[in-house]
């Protein structure tokens, strides 16, 4: 999901980049206390189209507490004014969605009510975040710090000695386009707001949050507004409130904002069963919680740079999905009908062209129940507002992105087990999805082009064909829709096939081969064609048309399903390993891995056209890399994969392009750890040398019996960085890959690492198979 806007590439965190892989890793000492969230830094991604935000979450909570500067997605580190407080926000996104009910505390007379002409300045020299807390010192004098519970939102001010000290809630600004909004002072310490909006890239369906916020101690005054017009002692309004407090002597108020998606019982029932705790014990409770996360995998090695830069990617993670039941287990539909949740939570937020390709595989990895309820979540999605997400916000669906990433994600989920129960419901959303298409009256996009793609093998790209509905559109980008139906269908084949839908399985996997329709020999690449069949734009590869976010060179290794076949393609494993090199730049790579990662591959946030290498700040190239494995050059994946890892910093600008929703984030969990899902929905996890000495994974042992894994190459550096052998508990092991069941069956995944490549895994045997 990407903002249309470009931007140059900032180089500040060049010098740190190059060095954080370049060069044998010194051994830092242990975290303050052993505390693996004193690694973290909130900030990473904050600057240069990360998208990311500091402010206070917990794992997978409904609130984001955030402070907004004026971006687009809320917060960027360049900015040095804070609109507001607000409770939403989505990590890594490229466009404006949530934002809700921005607060800022002021002093004096309440005179503004655009939240840009109030806003306050402040430096970075006065700003901390950590997991679950961010502070901050504005300009006014006044501190604001932030933490969260699951559903709500803790505030505390500290003003100067004052008659006016103010917290101003504003429910008209968002970061979503408004709708309507409405503010009522419910007593002397309650504000109650419902507001509606819709937007992100696009238009959406409207969708509503509800808040209620409950102060420590009574209001001295109070009043709303409405547009430019403040009324003192009004009890409501349409845009927002102010009330105000006398801290002459006592200079602290505390606030705690519930959030619902259902209504504002809804909010009342979460602000009464995580409310009424103080500010400091809310702030150690999330601390914890993101500790008992971040524990789940301990790493050995790696000098301090590499170990916040990895604690904080596994950190962003695990942000998303969110929460979006209540504490009564209610939730709104995306038929916005209230549902109730029994035996699962209840999530949503899904941006699942991103996230099916490495997210969702981690967090089944380290978060297995999670997985599991946000899968279910997904089915819930499909029965009760009529068909599977594409990219899902809140009770809505957005369109963005295209192809059909939801099979991806709920077929990886059924392949690590996550589905047990489901799988029928799951199975029938599915073939519904990848058989049909969305009647008009639905707000879901699904297959768009899915009747030309099952009628003539390809999805046509149609440059001025009218949207039908909000969002992006399959036609508009028929190449690479047409390689991601074929991954979907191929994945869901073996599904049907292990559920004894034998004629449904050899239907799908006739289907996943359709990859070959959009292949023109005559260039040698995937190439868009339109209506009538006939190849169409340019023929050079790099200047292709009908590719979302990409070129014919970035989407040729889109082909996980049946990379022997691709190969074949294009005229054999030499052919191949020719032109992964030409994408790769690989021998400019070998000579200054972190200058090519920043000058030579693709350099921008939003940088997607026009391009005949790898960009590794986008989701068609985050498989790329491990084709190597395919075609028996493992040792070319790790010259890659770590040139790409030097792009992930530890300051502001430390993250490759937008991190939407972890997906980058992830990307670079599970490469540092040396396993990768090279097969997206199925459970093929490819291999390549960790850049850590030792890892140990704390795993479910509901999901994994063992309870743990050890992945260990001791030595592992810049220099010494190339696979000699590989042991699984102990037991030599040659080929490039693991399914999930090797991984159920381990307790030790053992690297044997040298200053040269070897003949570990370059057999054709040793490479992952092809999906029947």
């Amino acid at each position: 999901m990407r903002w249309t806007r470009r931007l140059r590439l900032c180089t500040a965190g060049v010098v740190a980049a190059s060095a954080l892989l370049a060069a044998p890793a010194a051994r830092a000492a242990e975290p303050r206390d052993g505390r693996l969230t004193d690694l973290v830094n909130p900030f990473i991604g904050t600057e240069n189209e990360g998208n990311t935000f500091p402010g206070a979450a917990v794992p997978f909570g409904m609130v984001q507490l955030s402070p907004d500067t004026g971006h687009n997605t809320g917060y960027d580190y360049s900015w040095a004014h804070i609109r507001g407080f607000s409770l939403v926000h989505l990590s890594g996104v490229g466009c404006g969605i949530g934002g809700d009910l921005p607060v800022l505390p002021t002093t004096g007379d309440v005179t503004q009510t655009d939240y840009a002409k109030y806003a306050a300045g402040f430096s970075h020299d006065h700003e901390a975040a950590s997991p679950g807390y961010y502070r901050v010192g504005l300009d006014t004098g006044i501190e604001a710090e932030l933490t969260a519970t699951e559903r709500t939102g803790v505030q505390r001010y500290t003003f100067p000695a004052t008659d006016k000290a103010n917290v101003l809630l504003n429910a008209g600004q968002s970061l979503h386009r408004k709708g309507a909004s409405r503010v009522e002072i419910l007593d002397d310490r309650t504000v109650r707001t419902a507001i509606t909006g819709s937007g992100f890239c696009q238009g959406t369906r409207p969708y509503t949050v509800y808040t209620i916020t409950r102060f420590d101690r009574p209001f001295t005054a109070y009043g709303t507004w409405d547009g430019s017009a403040v009324t003192a002692g009004s009890t409501t309004g349409a845009d927002g409130a102010y009330v105000r407090f006398d801290t002459t002597k006592d200079r602290t108020v505390e606030a705690t904002t519930a959030l619902s998606y259902v209504d504002a019982a809804g909010a009342a029932v979460n602000l009464r069963a995580e409310g009424g705790r103080s500010f400091d014990a809310v702030r150690d409770a999330a601390g914890r919680s993101w500790e008992n996360r971040l524990e789940k995998v301990r790493v050995q090695g790696g000098d301090q740079t590499l170990r916040r830069t990895f604690y904080s990617s596994l950190y962003r993670s695990f942000l998303a999905p969110n929460v979006g039941s209540d504490a009564d287990r209610r939730y709104r539909g995306w038929d916005q009908k209230i549902h109730r949740a029994n035996g699962f939570t209840y999530y949503q937020n899904w941006s699942l062209w991103d996230t099916y390709r490495t997210q969702s595989q981690l967090l089944s990895l380290l978060a297995p129940r999670e997985a599991r309820d946000m899968a279910i979540s997904v089915v819930k999605v499909s029965e009760d507002g009529g068909w599977l997400p594409k990219w899902g916000y809140g009770t809505v669906e957005t369109n963005i992105m295209t192809g059909d990433p939801v099979t991806p994600f709920l077929t990886n989920a059924y392949q690590q087990g996550l589905l047990h129960g489901y799988e029928e419901r799951a199975y029938r959303a599915l073939k519904k999805n990848a058989d049909g298409v969305p009647p008009a009256d639905s707000p879901s996009l699904g297959r768009e082009a899915n009747r030309e793609y099952i009628a003539n093998g390809f999805a046509p790209y149609v440059k001025d064909r009218p949207k039908a509905k909000p969002g992006d559109s399959d036609y508009h980008q028929g190449a690479s829709a047409t390689l991601e139906y074929a991954l979907a269908d191929a994945v869901l084949a073996e599904m049907a096939r292990d559920l004894g839908h034998d004629a449904d399985a050899a239907r799908y996997a006739a289907r996943a081969q359709n990859y070959r329709t959009v292949f023109d020999p005559s260039t040698g690449f995937f190439r868009a064609r339109d209506a009538s069949g006939a190849f169409t734009g340019p023929a050079d590869p790099a200047q292709s048309v009908g590719f979302h976010e990409g070129t014919a060179w970035q989407y040729q290794w889109l082909v996980p399903q049946d990379l022997p076949g691709m190969v074949d393609l294009i005229g054999g494993a030499r052919a191949a390993d020719t032109r992964l090199d030409s994408f790769f730049a690989y021998d400019q790579l070998l000579k200054d891995p972190a200058k090519t990662a920043r000058e030579v591959w693709v350099n921008g946030p939003y940088d997607y056209y026009n391009a005949d290498k790898y960009n590794p700040q986008n989701e068609p190239d985050l498989i790329a890399p491990y084709t190597y494995l395919s075609i028996g050059r493992p040792w070319k994946t790790t010259d890659v994969v770590h040139a790409a890892l030097t792009l992930f910093t530890d300051g502001p600008t430390g993250m490759t392009g937008n991190d939407d929703l972890g997906t980058m984030s992830a990307w670079m969990v599970l490469s540092s750890i040396g396993i990768f899902p090279v097969q997206p929905g199925y459970d093929t996890w490819g291999l390549s040398t960790p850049v850590f000495d030792r890892v140990d994974l704390t795993l479910d042992r509901r999901y994994y019996p063992r309870g743990g894994l050890s992945i260990t190459a001791p030595g592992t550096s810049a220099t010494d960085r190339y696979v000699q052998s590989v042991r699984t508990n102990g037991t030599p092991r040659d080929s490039a890959y693991l399914t999930t069941g090797d991984l159920r069956s381990m307790r030790t995944l053992s690297f044997t690492v040298g200053p040269h490549p070897s003949e570990w895994a370059t057999s054709p045997q040793a490479a992952p198979p092809a999906l029947k």
